[in-house]
């Protein structure tokens, strides 16, 4: 292809249309509502690339408190790759989140190879695990019972998932919980939060996470709950590696291992949260 000139320019609500038609394409599990969540925020960065005045490219990157900014939504028109588009946006948006302590993204074994230029490494491996049709059920009896997560709750789930993540991602919480009514879920012992479950719905798979709880049982409690109501329906989850018998339990109710992320943060790890209360991420475009 011949020399062609890009523009990278600020993505608007407008441009929702085009950036699902390239999320789409990859078969990537984004909504329009996703896409809206990046985009309103004005605290996030959403950049596009064009080639007379055709989008061929997008990034984003949701800002946690301005502690983390979390970069996803790395996408290329097929057409168009081997252009630099990529490194232009990554130049770009990695630019404007500089105000950020940690800057941090989930890659794909492919996107690996480009971030590692731009100076990020290796934090650890997440597992994306499919199941076409949920059918097996392994918990009748809960030892306790979760509760429905109601907008009240929301300052406490906040909480609690800051003290996992590593800082609040109080729009991330608010936006699954207020657009998802019926899908989060959390558990109390001693009257404390000691566990919760959110999802979402996607425009292939239900998508459950983020998971976090104080031990495997609450969460494996809590995805159960979540399953509930998820019968017969594909859902998608991504689990931290290093949760070998959480993988088992969900190889044993019929999900499957489809590929792989691994998480990544630029120069310095400011904010690795507490991993080992951690069991599934919200999805790679959002931590």
């Amino acid at each position: 292809m011949e020399k062609v000139s890009v523009t990278i320019r600020t993505m608007k609500l407008s441009d929702i249309n085009d950036a699902m038609k390239l999320s789409t394409s990859e078969g990537w599990n984004q909504t329009e509502n996703d896409w809206r969540l990046l985009i309103e925020n004005a605290e996030n960065v959403c950049l596009l690339a064009e080639i007379d005045r055709k989008v061929i490219g997008t990034t984003t990157a949701i800002n946690y408190s301005s502690k983390v900014a979390w970069v996803g939504m790395v996408l290329v028109n097929e057409a168009y790759r081997g252009l630099g588009v990529a490194k232009l946006l990554l130049t770009a948006v990695l630019k404007k989140v500089k105000f950020c302590r940690s800057v941090k993204l989930d890659a794909t074994p492919v996107g690996k190879q480009v971030y590692q230029k731009f100076g990020f490494k290796d934090e650890y491996s997440i597992a994306r695990m499919v199941n076409t049709s949920m059918t097996t059920m392994l918990i009748d009896d809960y030892e306790v019972v979760p509760d429905a997560i109601q907008l009240k709750h929301i300052p406490e789930i906040v909480s609690f998932d800051k003290f996992i993540f590593g800082t609040s991602r109080q729009q991330l919480i608010e936006f699954l919980i207020k657009q998802n009514p019926g899908k989060g879920w959390f558990l109390r012992r001693n009257n404390l939060v000691a566990g919760f479950v959110l999802g979402r719905d996607g425009s292939k798979y239900h998508q459950i996470g983020p998971v976090a709880a104080v031990t495997t049982n609450d969460a494996k409690i809590l995805i159960t709950k979540a399953l509930e109501s998820l019968r017969n329906q594909p859902v998608v989850v991504d689990v931290l590696c290093d949760k070998e018998d959480m993988i088992n339990w969900l190889h044993s109710i019929g999900f499957i291992k489809q590929r792989h992320f691994i998480r990544m943060y630029k120069d310095e790890n400011y904010c690795p949260g507490t991993i080992d209360k951690q069991y599934m991420i919200c999805g790679p475009e959002f931590g």
